[in-house]
């Protein structure tokens, strides 16, 4: 056990240097691992600022997550193929012996929440306090009991970057539920599933289990959700490091406000060719049944949802296919399907712009920039969810200088975003 003082003192011996370059350097950088140690040093002197001198101190980790093949296709109970990167939420924690957790994020008020009120507060929803208080209250159903502590948190996950920031912070406040009140007991999945009832019931927002898994799983992770409940995961080993590209996620700077029903519109769609054919779910229906009944479904459902079902089975096949090909380290292969899943997402899927917003194509801008830059090389596609927000380009290492000057100088500086697929998940990093 070490006292925040001997966890500063311990970081600037680099007796923490493997587990750091592990997570923020997978390609051993040395500039990288520097500015990893000094973050981590900066979180703890925060952390003595603001609670002074505490027992059983230590260091945590909740990443950020891209998605690599699957676009949309989750909800359709389909393939998912999604990692953790090297961006994220990094806290500080020691134990405070009070029924409360105590929180500073590093630009944000700090919050204190009490474990002796685990309903859900409509007043917090959106809101930080309601994830931490949603995790609090999945890991208490659990039948642990909950000890408080108090936190500081920096992060590099960008808001709206498409990374999942809203993970990567319900990931690590499982992580250290887990450590100071579980005794380690939690898994993965447990944790995961924690964040998913936090932002669905406490947060407020519907969304499935694909983002909170890629987050705490760690590496590259295909995902089947066949059961939703209980996704089949399994860890792809393959080491993007050693690919000869690097993975630039791009902000196009653009705003999802007001875009709630294009992306409503996506899965209500699915469904309804779904349900003209007596499923409730896409996966339910075999492809070919769905073929030969397409003069129907175009007369009953319109032609954008039977291309967007179309879309469905061709991506979650290339999901599958990208895993595999990653599993027999054919990096060419696994490019070119996601080349063709990008295609998919523009032509059928059509979520790289609003129809109510035609002035508004940020996102197929930056697509057609970054194709002119990659000149038939590498990969890109629209990432997440769509209409707004980000793409992400697998580039050739000797043309990383050149794309990101080229995609910055037209959408601003700061916009290209590059990042490292790294091996872990949610993780104690000082254990």
């Amino acid at each position: 056990m070490r006292s925040v003082r001997q966890l500063g003192n311990t970081l600037r011996t680099g007796a923490f240097d493997n587990v750091l370059s592990g997570l923020y350097a997978p390609g051993g950088e040395k500039n990288r691992l520097e500015r990893a140690r000094e973050r981590a040093e900066e979180t703890v002197l925060r952390f003595f600022s603001c609670y002074g001198d505490s027992e059983r101190a230590a260091l945590f980790s909740g990443p950020g997550r891209t998605e690599l093949g699957g676009n949309h296709t989750d909800h359709q109970h389909g393939h998912v193929l999604c990692a953790s990167v090297d961006m994220d939420m990094l806290a500080c924690a020691a134990p405070n012996g009070l029924p409360a957790v105590r929180i500073q994020s590093e630009g944000y008020p700090a919050l204190e929440v009490s474990l002796d009120a685990l309903s859900v507060n409509p007043g917090e929803a959106g809101t930080s306090a309601a994830l931490v208080r949603g995790v609090a209250a999945a890991i208490a159903d659990m039948g642990f009991r909950l000890s408080g502590f108090d936190a500081c948190v920096s992060s590099t996950v960008p808001s709206g970057s498409g990374l999942s920031s809203s993970a990567a912070y319900e990931v690590l406040i499982g992580n250290l539920f887990n450590h100071y009140s579980c005794g380690g007991a939690l898994n993965s999945m447990d944790i995961a599933k924690a964040g998913q009832f936090a932002e669905n019931l406490y947060f407020g927002k519907p969304c499935g289990l694909m983002d909170q898994a890629a987050s705490s799983v760690g590496g590259v992770a295909a995902m089947d959700f066949g059961r939703p409940d209980a996704p089949a995961v399994e860890r792809i080993a393959y080491d993007f490091s050693r690919s000869g590209h690097t993975l630039c996620i791009v902000d196009t700077a653009s705003s999802h406000d007001d875009l709630t029903e294009d992306y409503a519109a996506i899965p209500r769609e699915m469904h309804s060719v779904a349900a003209a054919l007596g499923k409730e779910y896409l996966r339910e229906v075999p492809e070919a049944e769905l073929r030969a009944a397409l003069p129907a479904l175009r007369a009953r459902c319109g032609d954008r949802a039977v291309l967007r079902a179309l879309h469905f089975y061709a991506d979650d096949r290339r999901a599958m296919q990208e895993a595999e090909a990653l599993r027999a380290g054919d990096f060419r292969g696994f490019l070119a399907l996601v080349s063709a899943s990008g295609l998919s997402s523009e032509l059928l899927l059509q979520n790289i712009w609003s129809p109510a917003y035609p002035e508004r194509q940020a996102v197929s801008l930056a697509l057609a920039l970054g194709r002119e830059l990659l000149e038939g090389t590498g990969a890109i596609r629209v990432h997440g969810g769509g209409f707004a927000g980000t793409i992400q380009a697998f580039v050739p290492n000797d043309r990383v200088s050149a794309f990101r000057s080229g995609i910055e100088a037209a959408l601003g500086g700061g916009t290209c975003h590059i990042v490292h697929v790294r091996s872990s998940g949610g993780c104690v990093i000082t254990e």
